[in-house]
């Protein structure tokens, strides 16, 4: 439902989140402006900035320059962890072990999980390395989600350095997590649904996702030619509800495709819109299963990672989701809005991730 977008909206969300928790939020003129606006980045990019978003920016820097320090350590510190399907895919992987619709991107991976809290998935750079990431899962009890939740089930590690990760890190997810609540209730009022319309059995205990990516420059770090496959990630939507993407403020390296004509969204023109950095806010995306709830009418919008800048970059992205075994399909005020079509059938998120992990990763 998404149209021939040359850029990206910017939306103030301070109104919505001075008001989120007030039941009578949706009779407020101040939050009905943020909802229009939400609704209309949904229907016509997939993807809109968010400011006002009440993180403080000393904490946006931090958490890059930690992840900026984390990757600067020691290469054979990195190595000690394999990742394997027993570990519930997390351990080093190596360069282009990482697939994307086929074709491997350029980094290798260390998965790292935090105590009592997440899954880290740490992807570290070497020789003709294009991009370094760090995954972090909310943590999964063995056997709490049955057979569905066992691949992505295994032990804790943590990295000692820097000795203020884990701390600073839980803060930023936790901040980020009460985010996403937050603007997800506009996007719910924007549907035409009741204000906690997204939670209960959908996202009422939300399983999430982090990853830390380190992109090096063009050249790389020795001096040499890139392979001829230069993309750090390649073209795919992201799996769950929103995205929040904090980057490098001079350093654009997200992009956002025009789709050919087998995507609902394109460009018409063909080219590439960037993401371009702007300092103190977030790049929100939404994923597949917003896509699902809303039947159609927003778009879950293909994009990409690239840095083609000489400075080495970092980004931190959080992927807020639905609960883990939430089964899900098109809203009844969606569905309504359609003339009763349903245009998607049922998908359980856990089985999405759990099949899209499984083929993302080349053991």
């Amino acid at each position: 439902m998404a149209t021939d977008f040359k850029s990206i909206p910017m939306i103030d969300v301070a109104p919505l989140l001075a008001k989120s928790d007030d039941p009578k939020m949706a009779q407020d003129p101040d939050v009905s402006s943020v909802v229009r606006k939400l609704d209309q980045a949904c229907r016509e990019t997939g993807f809109f900035y968010v400011k006002g978003h009440g993180i403080p920016d000393s904490l946006l820097k931090e958490v890059k320059e930690l992840t900026r320090k984390f990757f600067e350590l020691p290469y054979e510190e990195k190595l000690k962890i394999k990742m394997t399907p027993a570990t519930g895919y997390r351990g080093y992987q190596r360069l282009g072990e990482n697939v994307t619709k086929g074709t491997p991107d350029m980094h290798e991976a260390i998965d790292i999980t935090l105590n009592q809290l997440s899954k880290w998935l740490v992807k570290v750079q070497a020789n003709r390395l294009k991009s370094v990431l760090a995954k972090c899962y909310r943590e999964m009890k063995p056997g709490v989600y049955g057979a569905l939740g066992q691949p992505m089930e295994g032990s804790n590690k943590w990295p000692a350095n820097p000795s203020n990760f884990n701390q600073r890190m839980e803060e930023y997810i936790s901040l980020c997590t009460d985010l996403c609540r937050k603007i997800l209730r506009g996007i719910a009022l924007a549907l035409g649904g009741l204000v906690d319309e997204l939670e209960g059995k959908i996202a009422g205990d939300p399983f999430w996702v982090m990853r830390l990516i380190g992109y090096p420059g063009v050249p790389d770090a020795n001096g040499k030619d890139m392979p001829e496959n230069d993309i750090g990630c390649g073209a795919h939507t992201d799996y769950g509800l929103l995205t929040l993407v904090n980057q490098d403020d001079d350093i654009p390296a997200l992009q956002e495709p025009s789709i050919n004509p087998s995507w609902v969204v394109r460009n018409v023109s063909g080219e590439w819109v960037w993401a371009v950095p702007i300092p103190g806010t977030f790049v929100c995306n939404i994923g597949d299963m917003l896509k699902i709830l809303s039947n159609g009418f927003y778009e879950s919008t293909l994009h990409r990672v690239i840095n083609s800048s000489p400075k080495y970059r970092v980004c931190v992205a959080f992927f807020y989701e639905t609960n883990f075994d939430a089964a899900i399909a098109p809203l009844d005020i969606c569905k309504k809005n359609s003339d009763g079509t349903k245009n998607f059938e049922r998908a359980v998120y856990g089985e999405h991730l759990v099949s899209k992990v499984l083929t993302n990763f080349v053991m």
